[in-house]
Formats: structure tokens, sequence, C-alpha cells
């Protein structure tokens, strides 16, 4: 009847709670998995964690050794600290995030300037390095694409201009990152002399 009594001012972690964690240091070691091999290299795990992920990646299908695989892997991530771990799986959930805004953000652009005459201006305005030419060409020869019937479309143009588009795009957002950097490092170098 006494055993069953907890103290209040015991500081351990209840039983609840430790299951708690453990479910979620598996939870990061399955998303541990989403990763590139090479983003997880560069994390420097232990080696009985890294060989676990190999072989919980070559297991195939949703399986009991797949489960019994992943909890391994949830036991081994007890003996890591968590947070490097948890910062690179955010930091590639969200490149990812943004590339795939990127390619929406062409997408959106092509559909645009093949279907609207106008759009062709505000592109140029938002893209002023763009090859005008090239790119009056290749909207040209979507619209005719286009035009003739589903069975005759080969779509060549359609995606050229799309490869185009997201070539501009991507490099927009490469630069604007950088003049971001940059920003920041002249602000931080300004908090620098300041002190």
């Amino acid at each position: 009847m006494y055993e069953e009594y907890e103290d209040p001012d015991d500081e351990r972690p209840s039983k609840s709670q430790l299951k708690r964690d453990m479910a979620a240091l598996q939870a990061l070691g399955i998303e541990l998995l989403s990763l590139p091999e090479k983003r997880v290299a560069a994390l420097n795990l232990p080696e009985a964690l890294m060989d676990a992920l190999a072989e919980a990646r070559r297991i195939k299908g949703a399986h009991e050794g797949k489960r019994r695989q992943l909890q391994l892997i949830g036991k081994l991530m007890r003996n890591v600290d968590p947070e490097p771990i948890r910062e690179a799986v955010a930091e590639f959930k969200l490149g990812r995030a943004q590339d795939s805004l990127q390619l929406h953000q062409a997408e959106r652009w092509r559909v645009r300037l093949v279907e609207e005459d106008p759009a062709l201006q505000s592109y140029i305005e938002t893209f002023p390095d763009t090859d005008v030419q090239q790119l009056r060409s290749l909207i040209r020869a979507a619209r005719k694409d286009r035009a003739q019937a589903p069975e005759q479309r080969n779509g060549r143009a359609w995606r050229e201009l799309f490869q185009m588009i997201k070539a501009q795009v991507l490099a927009e957002a490469r630069a604007s990152g950088a003049q971001v950097d940059e920003d920041a490092d002249e602000e931080d170098n300004e908090d620098d002399r300041d002190d």
C-alpha cells in the first residue's frame, strides 16, 4: 500500500515521462532516416547508431523487423545529444520547403507568362537579367504548343520555359539569401564597433 505512494519532492521523472522521452527519441531516429546519408555522416554519430541506421534503410516494407530496428535506433539515440540531430532535421525540412516554394513560384510564373500578355513586363521587372529574346521565343512556342490537340503536343517549349524560369527564380533566391547574410554580417560588425 505504501509502495505506490509518490513523493512530491522526488525530482526523478515519472515512468510515463520516460516513455514519452523514449518515443520522442525513436521518432527523431525515424526522421534521421529521412536525411540524405551525407548529412547523417556530417553529424559524427556513434558507429553503432550509424550501423543501425544503415540496417534500417536496407529493410524494406513495414514488418516486425523494421519495427524492432526502429526501436533499436531509439535505444541508441539515448546515448547521443539529440539537439544537433533535431537542428539538422529541421534545417533539411526547411530547405525542402523552400525548394518546393521556389518550384511553385516558377510554375505560377510559367502559367502567367503563357496565359497573360502583361505578365511578360512584370517578369522582366522582377528578373532584370533575363534573356528577353529567348523568353519571348519560348512563350510563343509554348502558346503554339498548347493550342494544338493534346495528342499532337510535345511540350518541349513548355518544359524549356519552366527550366528557364526555375533557373531565374533559384538564382534570385540565392542572391537574396546571400544579401541577407551580408546584411547580417554588416549588422554584426556595426555591433562590434559600438562595443
